[in-house]
């Protein structure tokens, strides 16, 4: 069963006095708990078309369903709705909030979006940081655990709200080789677990190599699509 399609899109921005379009009629769909990668040179539209399907940004052109939901016909406030509902972020940076210990960063989406009573929180949060190897630095703050740690309690935090979608836009960029394909292996355990859609951007050949379906991206246009061993 699909949980995403995409109908026609084009996306275009207005660069001083320049227009770039960013995508140009783009048509996907994907099934509900497949593990996919977009991959293409910088400019190629893997962020813009990341943005759209995490309800982050708008088509200039056609249409975006997430579970039959159109979110491009979403105002600011129900896209917010949404995102916290239906869709993880993992992130490059990992964008963790320095202030907060790793406990209270993956507890944040579940305060902030959710109203998850306290003790339902703390059993979520605990079995997810359980999950990614990380219970014993549940106190530690984010200065204090390495680049590859901090990446496993981004994955955590994504996780926390049981999204059906997790976008990952160069989620291994800033890890080294190692730590890179432990948190891959942990996003593909969650996805076997929970049947969690994935979808990640990626420069990396080797990480490309742990997805199940490929989609290479040029000047804004699909113009690939590799289906990897062990993918049905």
């Amino acid at each position: 069963m699909s949980l995403i399609k995409l109908n026609n899109i084009t996306k275009t921005y207005q660069m001083g006095e320049v227009e770039v379009n960013a995508l140009k009629g783009v048509d996907l769909e994907l099934k509900k708990g497949s593990f996919i990668s977009f991959v293409g040179p910088s400019g190629s539209g893997k962020t813009t078309l990341l943005n759209l399907i995490g309800c982050l940004d708008k088509p200039t052109t056609g249409e975006v369903f997430i579970n039959d939901v159109k979110i491009n016909r979403l105002d600011r406030k129900q896209a917010a709705k949404f995102r916290g509902e239906n869709i993880g972020f993992i992130f490059q940076n990992f964008n963790l909030m320095p202030v907060l210990t790793v406990y209270e960063n993956v507890e944040y989406p579940l305060i902030m979006v959710q109203n998850v009573p306290l003790d339902e929180r703390k059993k979520r949060i605990l079995e997810l940081l359980k999950k990614v190897g990380m219970i014993d630095q549940k106190d530690k703050y984010p200065n204090q655990i390495s680049g590859g740690q901090k990446q496993r309690v981004a994955v955590a935090r994504a996780l926390v709200s049981n999204p059906k979608l997790v976008l990952a836009d160069e989620p291994t960029a800033n890890l080294d080789h190692e730590s890179a394909f432990k948190v891959m292996g942990i996003m593909h355990q969650m996805k076997n677990e929970f049947g969690t859609t994935f979808i990640f951007s990626t420069h990396d050949m080797k990480i490309v190599g742990e997805a199940e379906i490929v989609y290479t991206l040029e000047d804004g246009i699909i113009t690939g699509k590799k289906i990897q061993e062990g993918e049905n």
